[in-house]
């Protein structure tokens, strides 16, 4: 119909039209998007009220109507985007404060304390005499943060040295506390997680973390406020699953599947263990371990039927009410409303609203006695859920979740509300008039089961093949076991473990068996898991392509011709088999990671590649490895030949054990002593001295330093002493990898020389890693002029407690007309030998209006 496909239109268009204010690099004016909406506003009168309008073409009209909705949808989404746009005084970036607020939501449990959003009501400014300065929240500081509480006394060259444990905080408790904030800052790294996109997403403009040392006053908790009663319950809820299910178990693997558990009732993903979202992730069954649509869905329908089964009874009793209103009604309706609380309950998360409206659409049709078309539907959840949340558009999660249901609707299997025919009344009300249809014969029993299984395969192989592209795109991973490990895993989440959870509400004795239900899922994933080629890692697509590939998937998947889907395979030929672009032969490339307190740097020529230091270790469970490193390579398609590790310090090692498991074929080469523990990991190791050198594709790579192996006498103690130098050339471009030399190594190196450049000194080159991120204790200026070089990246964490790059430090650079790259400004750098005088920075090249913008 013509009104179907004008609405259909015009949600598109208000798609594309947010979609468009997401790419923008700085926000506007609030008047300029006001003017938008405005605008909208002037057109959609001129359409709807000037002749000349109403007697255009058809397909005039459609255009200037998408215009108008387009522009309306941009105007509101950069408006939302302002309300948000505040943040934190710059200069009161990493002095003391003392704030007093509430907590907002359920503490995500760390490692080693509680990070949890806090609502301030009250701070002030404590100087250095002690006296407070009361500040402005709204004007100095953002009223919403994110904080941090650790047990923990600080990172040293060892690792973590830890405290006991801060006590637990409550959703809706109000505390007073000693902070330190700074503005949102993350690593920006080509095509990895956006976590200022994830903080701004969340309303939050400042992180930071609780001081409670020595000189510090002791946090206080004033009082539970009553706010946020649905997080409180969360926590509560996720508490006692975690306590109830350890103490059933009472060993690791216990503790496991509680976090699994607590994630299925509360949505705390964050609970379930990060080796079992490896296992998830490679058998392709992630998508149920959290609160995903079919949750809600059955929920929504467990309760409504209850509720009608209840308000069918209730003439028995004597009410009413049941006479006059449809117990089908009343049932679905209340399943909604359920189901709203439920999802609620769970985190908001993307699939459950996008289940939410969909399941209202159908539910205002079918009580309208109106039938849409399923893309209609499926079109109109989109949109709203976009309109209340337009940055949800950037999360993998949403395409996931609406792809999904969108191509199992396309392929013949959508929703019955909406493929009921007009005329028709719905088959859920036994009561209202049906279509006369012939009697049909009875099926057995083994036959009705051998269909339905048929047809969950069915769904199961078509969602599979068209989330292919997308986790490519997204993840560059695909799961080959996935459809088998569906199969199984789907029913028995959704149908046992799930509602044996969610009854834990009621009594424990349902978690401890929710829990054992886990058991044999979780074995079976893992065996699955081992299997050769389970799941297949490939350089992460190009969006164009991947657009194409997904294109490819749909139509295979649809109702075509057999001709049409042949045509379709050649789409996903460069997905599948894509790789990320190397440079030429001769020639090399430099990837500067950004993982902030340390050094991470590829080095790529045109079949090699090798990895120079492997970044920090964040906390005793996180390091640059698994958050950085890994996902990093992996998009890249990348199979490095060696690992050198510099040195032993744990900003340049702590992610080095998550690379070697991901990259078995990887040689390790390093300075550590002999006894380490990384050394087990690759018992083939190699000892890097100088004088060492090798060839890949035309590229030289040159070890200068260390003379001495760790364990020969005279050998110092201090691990920056004995630092891997590498240096890489091609006749043309050079690049020196310091590691955190000093100056003594520096003096070293400048009278032993290079063989590049003979035993005159060192050699120029074209850049720098700067030794020990910029410490006051290295890059002397004589080290400087010998090396001249054009470009000195710094690796080096947003407002590190070691001030690095000392400001002395960055004068002298300045004093050689050095260029500084600071990861804190850039984000990741890539340098080319081939375009010698440019780097580019992730910050720069993927800017969008939320990211945060160092103050010069």
């Amino acid at each position: 119909m013509a009104w179907a496909r004008d609405l259909g239109w015009s949600l598109l268009a208000w798609c594309l039209g947010l979609a468009l204010q997401l790419q923008q690099a700085v926000l506007w004016s609030w008047s300029v998007y006001s003017a938008c909406m405005a605008l909208a506003l002037v057109g959609a009168w001129l359409l709807r009220r000037v002749t000349v309008f109403q007697s255009a073409h058809a397909g005039v009209r459609q255009a200037l109507w998408g215009l108008v909705w387009a522009t309306a949808a941009f105007g509101l989404t950069g408006w939302q985007a302002g309300t948000r746009a505040g943040g934190m005084a710059p200069w009161l970036e990493g002095q003391d404060l003392d704030v007093v607020g509430v907590v907002q939501a359920m503490p995500q449990r760390q490692d080693l304390g509680w990070r949890f959003r806090f609502r301030l009501e009250q701070a002030s400014r404590v100087d250095k005499s002690g006296a407070r300065h009361e500040l402005n929240l709204g004007a100095d500081l953002p009223t919403q943060v994110y904080l941090g509480w650790y047990g923990q006394d600080g990172l040293h060259d060892s690792g973590w040295n830890v405290s006991p444990l801060p006590e637990p905080v409550k959703a809706g408790e109000r505390w007073r506390f000693r902070v330190r904030l700074k503005a949102p800052h993350g690593h920006m790294n080509p095509r990895g997680f956006d976590y200022e996109l994830w903080l701004w997403e969340q309303g939050i403009r400042a992180t930071g973390y609780v001081r409670s040392g020595a000189k510090d006053p002791a946090p206080q908790r004033l009082a539970h406020t009553g706010a946020h009663p649905i997080e409180a319950w969360r926590q509560s809820v996720r508490d006692r699953l975690l306590s109830q299910e350890t103490l059933a178990g009472g060993d690791a693997a216990a503790a496991q599947r509680a976090g699994v558990v607590a994630a299925l009732v509360t949505g705390d993903q964050a609970a379930i263990e990060r080796a079992d979202w490896d296992v998830f992730r490679a058998t392709g069954v992630a998508h149920l371990m959290s609160i995903s649509g079919l949750h809600v869905t059955m929920f929504a329908w467990l309760a409504g039927g209850l509720v009608a089964w209840g308000w069918r009874r209730s003439a028995l009793w004597g009410f009413n009410g049941a006479l006059r209103w449809p117990a089908v009604h009343v049932g679905a309706l209340a399943g909604w409303a359920l189901a709203g609380f439920y999802a609620l309950f769970s985190g908001w998360g993307v699939p459950a609203q996008r289940t939410l409206w969909m399941l209202g659409v159908v539910l205002l049709l079918k009580m309208s006695a109106r039938h849409w078309h399923g893309g209609l539907i499926w079109l109109l959840a989109g949109t709203l859920v976009l309109t209340l949340d337009p940055w949800a558009m950037l999360q993998p999660g949403f395409w996931l979740s609406f792809v999904a249901v969108g191509v199992l609707m396309a392929s013949g299997r959508a929703h019955p509300a909406a493929r009921q025919p007009a005329g028709t009344q719905s088959s859920s009300d036994p009561l209202q008039g049906q279509p006369h249809l012939p009697p049909q014969p009875r099926l057995g029993g083994l036959l009705s089961v051998w269909l339905g299984l048929m047809r969950l395969v069915r769904e199961q192989a078509i969602v599979t093949l068209a989330l292919a592209p997308l986790t490519l795109l997204f993840f560059g991973q695909v799961s080959l076991v996935g459809l088998l490990a569906n199969l199984w895993a789907i029913p028995w989440v959704t149908l046992v473990v799930t509602p044996l959870a969610m009854l834990g509400l009621l009594g424990s004795g349902f978690a401890v068996l929710a829990a054992w239900a886990l058991q044999p899922l979780m074995s079976g994933l893992g065996w699955l898991a081992t299997w050769p080629m389970a799941s297949v890692s490939t350089a992460m697509p190009s969006w164009g392509l991947g657009a194409l590939a997904l294109l490819g998937a749909w139509g295979l998947v649809l109702k075509l011709p057999w001709s049409w889907k042949l045509l379709c395979l050649p789409l996903l030929w460069p997905v599948l088999w894509g790789e990320s672009p190397r440079p030429e032969a001769g020639h090399f490339e430099l990837l500067a990671a950004d993982v902030g307190q340390g050094n991470a740097v590829l080095v790529r020529t045109a079949t090699h590649s090798l990895l120079y230091d492997a970044g920090p270790r964040y906390s005793a469970e996180s390091d640059a490895g698994h958050r950085v490193l890994v996902p990093l390579l992996a998009q890249m398609g990348e199979r490095i030949n060696t690992l050198m590790l510099s040195h032993r310090d744990s900003d340049h090692t702590g992610g080095a054990a998550a690379v070697l498991a991901m990259q078995p074929q990887a040689a390790l080469w390093s300075s550590l002593e002999d006894a380490h523990p990384l050394h087990a990991l690759r018992p083939g190791w190699v000892r890097c001295q100088a004088g060492q050198s090798w060839v890949w594709d035309g590229v030289q790579f040159e070890v200068l330093h260390p003379a001495l192996s760790p364990n020969a006498p005279g050998r110092t103690s201090r691990p920056n002493e004995v630092s891997c130098v590498l240096r890489i050339g091609n006749g043309k471009a050079s690049v020196l990898l310091a590691g955190d030399i000093e100056v003594a190594q520096e003096q070293a190196l400048l009278q032993a020389g290079s063989p590049s450049a003979g035993p005159s000194g060192l050699a120029p080159v074209d850049v720098l890693l700067v030794p020990h991120h910029g410490s006051q204790t290295s890059s002397s200026t004589a080290f400087l002029q010998a090396l001249q070089p054009r470009f000195a990246l710094v690796q080096a964490g947003y407002r590190n407690r070691f001030g690095h790059p000392a400001a002395s430090v960055v004068s002298r650079y300045q004093a050689q007309g050095i260029a500084l790259v600071e990861s804190s400004r850039c984000g990741a750098a890539i340098w080319r030998s081939d375009v010698p005088d440019e780097v580019q920075c992730e910050r720069v090249r993927a800017r969008r209006y939320w990211h945060h913008v160092m103050v010069p």
